[in-house]
């Protein structure tokens, strides 16, 4: 991505990787099923995974919105971060909440 700043390709690369994990995290939990599986946690992996990639887009399009896509992003990572920390020892859940508040810290440099 040459024609991207260090930053911004950083964040990319954040988003994207959030996005994934955030996917891979929800059949995680559909297969955990019980508190893993309830709606409202697994509607907030899927958010989050819709705006890390919509944040990603925004910033490859060199989109004038992107800052504003990125402070949402930051936003819903955060929180979906939180959530995902709730659950204690699961690895899974873990490495989601490191890609959320990655992805979270590099999309509020790009918000600024």
């Amino acid at each position: 991505m040459p024609h991207l700043s260090s930053d911004m390709e950083s964040c990319v690369e954040a988003c994207t990787q959030c996005h994934h994990v955030c996917l891979e995290t929800v059949t995680h939990c559909l297969e955990k099923g019980g508190e893993h599986a309830e709606a409202a946690h697994v509607q907030l992996l899927i958010d989050c995974a819709r705006i890390c990639q919509a944040s990603a887009d925004f910033m490859l399009q060199k989109s004038s919105f992107h800052g504003a896509v990125c402070g949402v992003c930051a936003d819903v990572c955060e929180k979906c971060a939180a959530d995902c920390e709730r659950f204690g020892d699961d690895q899974e859940m873990a490495r989601c909440a490191e890609a959320c508040r990655r992805c979270a810290e590099s999309c509020r440099r790009m918000a600024a």
